[in-house]
């Protein structure tokens, strides 16, 4: 008995590592390392070569990895989305924030998931209704959060958007599914209060979790005691996961909400921009207990259950259409944010499904509500959702826009807005605009050589003569808050510039700024760290603030895919060129020779201008 789990074991633990290098062989058709795992899987279990037998070794691992997956997609539950941000006077309506829009793309998702399964499913295919409709609702987090942060979204507003109504889709369906299937099986008694108390505990313990972290103490304590041999991040979080899984156990609760509830909290207390934790987390996950997982969905996957079932190629395509129609048609609500590409590439993006769709699908087969042939159905939707979903998403959502836009705006009319005219007419190399609405200073403008729009007749116009559609930065220098709101707020949401810069000293309206994507720059925290950079750091000090000819500093996004994967130090770049600084998504990191690059990694590099640039056309591919 021991041999064949051990060979069982033997024999899953090689075809994941097997797995990730035929991966990267067949990178260009993006598809996800989960597919190739439920595939192997199949391959040597009941619907192939049978070579593997389930046992309570092989099932404790594969659940194990199940809640170690739970708890990944809870950690990157950013709960700052679900948090409506502030909104400024005359700015867009509640319901078109990311809070209220999710709610409404999940409830239309859900309505017409009801009917599609109570009026429209094949016979045979569930004696439940309402628990298909709710496993056809789910989104899978954990295919959403990599494919926006590959295509490097996952901090613009489009991907705040995205994130916000998969991450309400992901918890709300994992609530509702938890609920039903406690309703299913226990009736409606006393202990379905369990469940509100569970989400009441997670809450308390999160607002605990979330004040203990204030402040930097909490942080600067567990970076004392963490090292090589003591990892308390890593082993803490595993503590918490298990601790989540038993108390969900002991209330009566699927283990996956538990899980889902710690993984959230981990979020808080780790912090959502430490990024080292997570890497060490993903590489226990997916380096060994997730791949178990996903090639035990293969090794029990029956396909002759479909292949016998007279009706079972019709009830695969229908869950095909279900599932994307689902999506797509309720998603058309991020039109009253975006344009028609960016709304469709969403809804086809938020129609992925994997781990939540087959767990709930496994648990509803256990319970007899779902037949075998639509749990392997479900399981195939899940393969086709995940594979062709990102597919589409990346030949649907237009390629990333600070590539395709080009030039510079200006607003503003007092003499920081002369210097920074200057500075970006000569080092920039885009076409600088200038919006002014002094009359005085509307010549000393143009005598800098750049095109000057008075801006008599509003912000709206001038930005328009500015051709601020095709504007890749907008810097805001205007005299009053209610000027830097109107000038963000159309420069963000009706022309959608990349990059918006503003100086504001009101830090009432930080927030709100902030919410649509806007960087802000405080004046009087700006001079103390330009005082503090010409005490400390004379010599950076006088490359930033003066630029002279023999040396320059310079932000390049790596958007060759060649480099991808390659350490810094196979890559030769010109002369002098010199990498300081690695931002990838919200981290920022000092590189060494053994860092691997990763597309839509942000370098800041220092050297002579000649090198810089060609580096940059390196970089860029």
């Amino acid at each position: 008995m021991e041999e064949n789990v051990l060979f069982a074991l033997l024999l899953i633990t090689g075809l994941a590592a097997v797995i990730p290098v035929l991966a990267k062989r067949l990178d260009r058709f993006g598809i996800p390392i989960v597919v190739y795992e439920i595939l192997a899987g199949m391959l040597v279990g009941i619907s192939g070569l049978n070579l593997i037998e389930p046992s309570p070794i092989l099932t404790f691992l594969a659940e194990f990895g199940f809640a170690f997956l739970m708890f990944l997609s809870g950690l990157e539950l950013d709960l700052r989305l679900l948090n409506p941000a502030r909104r400024a006077p005359g700015s867009e309506r509640r319901y078109t924030q990311p809070l209220p829009l999710g709610i409404l793309i999940l409830l239309g998702t859900l309505l017409l998931t009801f009917i599609a399964a109570a009026f429209f499913a094949p016979e045979g295919a569930t004696s439940n209704p309402m628990l298909l409709g709710l496993i056809l609702s789910t989104t899978s987090l954990g295919v959403v959060v990599p494919v926006m942060k590959e295509r490097g979204l996952t901090s613009s507003r489009f991907g705040q958007y995205i994130l916000a109504a998969a991450s309400i889709a992901d918890f709300a369906t994992l609530l509702l599914l938890t609920t039903v299937i406690a309703v299913l099986s226990r009736g409606l008694t006393l202990d379905l209060l369990l469940i509100p108390s569970l989400l009441l505990l997670f809450i308390l313990v999160a607002r605990f979790s979330l004040r203990a972290t204030q402040g930097g103490r909490f942080q600067k304590a567990l970076n004392s005691i963490s090292s090589a041999t003591s990892q308390i991040r890593v082993r803490g979080a595993i503590a918490l996961m298990v601790a989540w899984v038993v108390l969900a156990e002991a209330f009566g609760v699927e283990l996956i909400l538990g899980a889902f509830l710690a993984g959230a909290i981990a979020g808080l207390i780790t912090g959502y921009e430490d990024s080292g934790a997570r890497e060490k987390l993903d590489a226990i996950g997916y380096g060994f207990f997730i791949p178990i997982f996903f090639i035990m969905v293969g090794v029990q996957f029956n396909l002759q259950a479909v292949l016998d079932y007279s009706q079972g190629l019709l009830l695969l395509i229908w869950l095909i259409v279900v599932a994307f129609i689902v999506k797509i048609v309720p998603a058309l609500l991020l039109k009253l944010r975006f344009t028609w590409r960016q709304t469709i590439a969403g809804g086809t993006l938020l129609s992925s499904r994997l781990s939540l769709i087959i767990a709930a699908s496994a648990i509803a087969v256990s319970m007899g509500l779902i037949s075998n042939t639509a749990n392997s159905a479900v399981i195939l939707l899940a393969i086709v959702t995940v594979t062709i979903s990102p597919f589409l998403f990346n030949r649907i959502y237009p390629k990333k826009e600070e590539q395709l836009r080009s030039g510079i705006i200006v607003v503003g009319q007092d003499q920081l807005a002369e210097y920074i005219i200057e500075r970006m007419q000569q080092h920039s190399g885009e076409a600088v605009a200038a919006i002014c609405p002094d009359q005085v200073r509307v010549k000393l403008f143009q005598d800098l050589g750049v095109t000057v729009i008075d801006g008599c007749e509003g912000y709206d116009k001038a930005l328009e003569e500015a051709r601020a559609a095709q504007a890749r930065v907008l810097i805001d220098l205007t005299a009053t808050a209610a000027e830097t709101l109107e000038v963000c707020r159309l420069s963000k949401e009706q022309y959608r510039i990349p990059l918006v810069v503003s100086r504001i000293a009101d830090v009432e309206h930080i927030p709100y700024l902030q919410a649509i994507g806007v960087r802000v720059v405080q004046p009087e925290l700006a001079t103390a760290m330009a005082l503090e950079g010409a005490i400390r750091y004379p010599t950076i000090f006088d490359v930033l603030g003066h630029k002279t000819e023999e040396i320059d500093v310079n932000e390049i996004v790596v958007t060759n895919r060649r480099l991808t994967g390659i350490r810094l130090r196979e890559i030769r770049l010109p002369g002098d060129a010199l990498v300081l600084s690695l931002q990838r998504d919200s981290s920022v990191m000092i590189p060494h020779g053994d860092t691997v690059i990763q597309l839509h990694d942000r370098l800041d590099l220092i050297g002579s201008p000649g090198y810089l640039e060609a580096a940059a056309d390196l970089l860029k591919g």
